[in-house]
């Protein structure tokens, strides 16, 4: 396995803490593995410049120690980067990182930003680019009211642009939501792909170890390039 791409349906659904728990997860297989954030927003300004808190994250969840900038080379102050008229995304700049990551790590673990059809500067979703790379998803889910509808809506968006729906995870995000094992279950049973595991609501959960949430064994079912039997 080289790439995961790990895509939400929404914003703060748990993208960033999901692909910290894969990256542990590979990490506790023998694999070395890298987190990649190509775009980030709601950065904020420090000593070393601009930074973003979940690239700091997948950046410490890494097993290779590498430089900021490798792992987030675009990144922006504002929520939403398409709001204003700006530079171009330089795609090529993405793939050449992407590259440069796959030829240091067993696994590259993307994580999006916002949703599926999320805009970029260029007002195109960045689903775009990795589409382009044929790059398997995981979807996370955040589980609250309405997030049926979403779920469904982006699985079958990704399934659409013809890329390879690896699993989806369920992350509870709101600790008081009546009938959660309900959704669960209506959620497996309509989305056409494994669910890799249930993230319970945790305080701090980025600073936490998440692997045993999750069950990856699913993976060896999908068409995953240069996939490791180590994980299957």
């Amino acid at each position: 396995m080289k790439n995961l791409f790990i895509t939400g349906t929404d914003t703060a659904v748990g993208k960033t803490v999901v692909s910290r728990a894969l990256l542990q997860y590979f990490a506790r297989a023998g694999l070395s593995a890298v987190g990649f954030k190509p775009v980030a927003r709601n950065a904020v300004r420090s000593a070393e410049g601009l930074r973003s808190k979940d690239a700091l994250v997948l950046q410490s969840s890494s097993t290779l120690t590498l430089p900021y900038d490798a792992i987030n080379p675009l990144i922006y102050e504002e929520d939403e980067v398409c709001i204003r008229p700006r530079e171009p995304v330089d795609y090529s700049l993405l793939s050449q990182r992407l590259q440069r990551l796959q030829q240091q790590a067993d696994c590259v673990v993307i994580e999006g930003t916002g949703g599926w059809r999320s805009l970029m500067n260029d007002a195109k979703p960045l689903s775009g680019w990795v589409e382009q790379h044929h790059i398997p998803v995981v979807l996370v889910v955040g589980i609250k009211q309405g997030c049926l509808s979403h779920a469904l809506l982006t699985a079958e968006a990704i399934t659409r642009d013809g890329l390879p729906l690896a699993g989806w995870v369920a992350n509870r995000i709101n600790p008081g939501l009546a009938h959660y094992a309900e959704l669960i279950d209506v959620l497996s049973d309509s989305i056409d792909a494994p669910l890799l595991g249930e993230l319970p609501y945790l305080p701090r959960a980025e600073q936490r170890d998440l692997a045993g949430y999750l069950d990856l064994s699913s993976l060896g079912k999908v068409a995953l390039p240069d996939s490791s039997a180590k994980i299957a």
